[in-house]
Formats: structure tokens, sequence, C-alpha cells
């Protein structure tokens, strides 16, 4: 039983964990992210670094047969319906649909008939006032109804003139307001790629009993205007946003917002900079006067912040049209998750021109986010899984270890830390199904995975953030948690703050809410919601 991931538009994510105090060169001392040396707030018992290892089972679903009692009337790979006939709803109990939802966002879990099958999570959004609706993203362009059944239709417009096409029927409510149903895709050769069943679920809902926040208050909130706002950097009193290009979801070119946060409660937007043929800009890290910045266009892109109101863009890195997704910085190094190629080390002694001195893939892992400390170098290789590194001589870079699980993975995001004279680390995967990993890699060749947290299956964590003994997560749909961690073989939550809330904005993309979270020591919590803004939260 495997997840597929769908996808309709490019990853999210960003690196944050955290770096030692650094002084720029004009004096002013920047604020990094708070390091795990800082004292923790935890009042759980020592971990004296026991454990049972437990098994990896990979990103499983409990499965109890299909969703939804329609079925198809063609198979994959036949040439693609003109019309809704796709669908056969003779044992749908269609008299229930009456009861079913019709407006609002829902997450729809989806599973293949093959064995063993397949899981994913496409969206819906539904309204009756006459807007624009969406499926998987894109606008509705075909509706039909049989009896309660309602069927929904998209075509795709593609660059070569082809079409992709997707279509969608209810077949019943068994749990009303909650309706189960049919979906199929085409692709543009014009024949039948996916036929799966599904069941609903809203995710603008907050979690079962959970009030708005827990443990954590909001001090301010400010819209982030341009693009989609993914990722975010704090430093001499200034926070740093960087946005994609999210035209696809009604948004527009991406690019750098600079937030005077010099008064927490009143945020002051002081720039805004753009590019126009250079505006998917996921990643950002600061030393000293320097601000990197990652672009997809053309690498790694260097800001003078020497007047930290007024970046000025002054080279990019390492040249040529190479698609950087994340950058990390520790001490004098400079790490850049090239996502289709490796992960190019820099150093940055002088922060204002790095020099490049390697770059890193084993076995052709491509890297979607790094952490990194000392002569130890973390990778999330996506479908290669969690990967450690010797990087003390950065030009004989060494593979120390690697975990993986039962594919589709998709490492993500990690975070490492020392917890009861054992080295542990913290690892995200993105996508339905997957969860919190805590793994043992003291021994980075035999890696052992000890504990796990997961809130609600169909939702994907994004960033985390280790401070102390507290694990900070950017998760989604789901908002900003806080997990102590102390214990790492049981994480617990100790807060929360449901930043996500259904908008008219929101298309229905699965991948939005918290995404990028930095806790600069400071006293606040720094949080990305791509369609909020920047919020500017405290612990109480």
């Amino acid at each position: 039983m495997t997840w597929h991931r769908i996808p309709w538009a490019p990853l999210l994510a960003s690196a944050l964990t955290f770096t030692a105090c650094t002084s720029s060169s004009s004096g002013t001392t920047e604020t990094p992210d708070a390091s795990v040396s800082e004292p923790d707030a935890s009042t759980s018992v020592e971990w004296d670094g026991g454990y049972v290892p437990l098994e990896e089972k990979g990103n499983t679903w409990p499965d109890a047969g299909p969703f939804a009692a329609c079925s198809f009337t063609v198979n994959t790979g036949d040439p693609c319906p003109e019309d809704f006939n796709v669908f056969d709803l003779s044992a749908c109990n269609r008299e229930s649909l009456a009861n079913a939802n019709t407006d609002g966002l829902f997450m729809l879990t989806t599973r293949t008939n093959q064995s063993p099958p397949a899981f994913s999570s496409i969206t819906l959004r539904l309204g009756s006032d006459g807007g624009t609706q969406y499926l998987n993203n894109n606008p509705i362009t075909e509706q039909a109804s049989d009896g309660n059944a309602r069927l929904y239709g998209t075509r795709l417009l593609m660059p070569n003139g082809r079409v992709l096409r997707t279509m969608l029927a209810t077949c019943e409510a068994p749990q009303a307001p909650e309706f189960t149903g049919c979906y199929a895709a085409c692709n543009i050769n014009g024949k039948v790629s996916t036929l799966r069943t599904f069941k609903s679920q809203r995710p603008t809902t907050w979690r079962a009993g959970e009030a708005e926040a827990s443990g954590l208050g909001l001090v301010s909130e400010r819209l982030v205007d341009i693009g989609l706002p993914v990722d975010i950097y704090v430093t001499k009193n200034h926070a740093y946003v960087v946005s994609i290009t999210g035209t696809l979801i009604g948004k527009g070119a991406g690019g750098l917002t600079v937030f005077d946060v010099s008064d927490k409660s009143a945020p002051k937007k002081v720039k805004t900079i753009q590019l126009e043929t250079d505006n998917y800009w996921n990643g950002v890290w600061a030393k000293g006067d320097a601000l990197y910045v990652a672009s997809a266009d053309r690498g790694v892109l260097v800001f003078d912040i020497t007047q930290p109101a007024d970046p000025q863009l002054v080279r990019n890195l390492p040249g040529g049209n190479t698609d950087v997704h994340t950058v990390f910085v520790d001490g004098d190094r400079l790490y850049a998750a090239a996502i289709n190629e490796s992960v190019i080390l820099f150093d940055i002694t002088n922060p204002l021109h790095p020099l490049e001195l390697n770059r890193y893939s084993p076995d052709g892992a491509l890297p979607h986010d790094m952490f990194a400390i000392g002569d130890r170098l973390y990778v999330s290789a996506m479908l290669s899984g969690f990967i450690v590194a010797d990087v003390r001589n950065p030009h004989d870079i060494r593979t120390l270890g690697q975990y993986t699980y039962a594919p589709p993975q998709y490492a993500h995001h990690n975070a490492v830390g020392t917890f009861g004279g054992r080295t542990i680390a913290f690892e995200g995967g993105e996508g339905p199904g997957e969860h919190l990993r805590v793994l043992d890699i003291t021994d980075p060749a035999h890696i052992v995975k000890i504990g796990e947290f997961q809130l609600r299956p169909e939702i994907s964590i994004h960033n985390m953030l280790l401070v102390g003994k507290k694990l900070y997560v950017a998760w989604y749909q789901e908002g900003v948690r806080v997990l102590d961690v102390s214990n790492p073989t049981k994480p617990t939550q100790v807060a929360h703050y449901n930043t996500y809330r259904e908008t008219e904005a929101d298309t229905g993309y699965h991948y939005v809410g918290a995404i990028g979270i930095r806790v600069p020591g400071d006293g606040f919590i720094y949080v990305v919601d791509t369609w909020r803004g920047l919020l500017i939260l405290r612990e109480q």
C-alpha cells in the first residue's frame, strides 16, 4: 500500500533550523535562530538515552477497501471520454447525497483499485454563490448532475496545444455531510491515466475539540501582497519574507518583502523587491550583512543588507540557470540545495563574496533541504531518504549513512540535536500520510527509528525548528505546533496556533497554511502562512 504525490504544482519548502550568533561587518549584531545550546523550557524528566527500536512501516494507510461504490466504464490507457460517461454510478446511494456538503474546501483522499492500492490527495473547492469552483487547483469548467450526484470537470490547455482533463463524480454520503465518489484523469496524450475512488474531509475544520490556540498568542499579522509567501529570516530587527510565483492559485509573481519588526505589535512593510524574469524565491537565510535567497532561476541571490530596510542585489551564484530551492548557513559555510542536482557548498568567510567549494550528490540523490552543524551535513533527499555526510573536508565529502523507508517516501526537512548523550534527528516527510520520524543517528551507519508523531494523516508537515528541547513545526493546515521533545521517543504537543482558515482567495491548493517559521531568540515566533502572510506569535 503506497502513497503517490500528484505534481500539479512545484513543491513548496524552505530550510529552517538554527545557527550560531554572528556579527556583521558593520558592527550590528544579527538575530539568528536560537541554538540548541540555549536553555530549554521543558519541565520533563531528562531522557536517559534508552529506547525500543520502532519498525519502519513507511507511509501506510489503514485500508478498508474502495472508498465508494461507483466504478468506471474505461480502463487506464483507454482513450479519454469527452463526457462524464467514464463513471458508473448505478451502485451509488445517490439519495444520501441530499445531505452532503456543497460549499467549501474539501481534501479528497483517493485510492486506486490495484493491489496493493495507492493513495494520494486532491482538493475540491465548491460554492453556490456563482464564483469560480476548483478541482485540483484548476477552475471547474464542466458541470452536470445525475439525481443528487454531482459531476465536475476541468480542461487545462498546455503550451503544446494538448489538453489535460480531470473528472469527478460524487456517489453517496454515508456519513453526511462528508461524501464519497470517483475521480478520473487523462494525460496530454488523450489517454486515461488515473481511476480512483475517494472520500472527503474538510481541512479547514480544526482538529476535533481544539480551540484556535493553546499556549500561543497572536501579537500581530501583516499581509504579504506578492506571490505566495513561503519562507522567512529575521535579523537586524527586520523580517525578510520570500515568495514564489503562485499564478495557478490566484497569486502573482513572487519576490522579497521586507518588514521592520522593531515594534512586534505593528510590523511595517518597508520594501518589496521583484525581478521581471526571476520571481520564484523559495528560501532565505542571512549572515552578517549578506542575505541569501534561493532562486529557481538563478541559484543563490546575494543581497547586501548593510542598510537592513534597503537590500541591494550584488550577485547571483553559482551562475547560469541553477534551480536552488533552499539555503542554510552554519558558521562560515553556506549550503544551497540545487533541487535537480546537488547540495552546493560555499565558503562565506566573506559573507558578501561566497566562494564555491564543492557539490554533493551521493549516488544521484537529489536534495530538497538540509541541516548542518560542525562537520556533519544532514540532507533530506526526497525519494532517496535521509542522508548523513562528513563535510569536515569540503573537497572530500563522505557519506556516513542513509535512512530510507517504503516508497514513495519523500524526505523533506530535518533538524538535529543532542539528547541523553545521543545524536537525534527529527525528520519530516511531505505529502499525505507523512509524519514526524525521530531517528537515533549517533552511529550514522546504523540509524534507528525511536519515535514518531502524527496529526491528521491527510495533512502534511512542512518545516521544523529545534530550539533547546522544543520542536516548532509549521504544519500547513494544522498551523503551528510546538512539541516537547525532551524525551525524543515520545514527542508531546504543548502548544498550538491554528493559523489556517478558509478564505475566498483559497482555490483549494493542497500545500497551503503555515509553511515558514523562525524562533530568533527575541521572545517571539515568526510564522509565514501562505494566505495570511507574516504572523508574530508569543508563547503564553
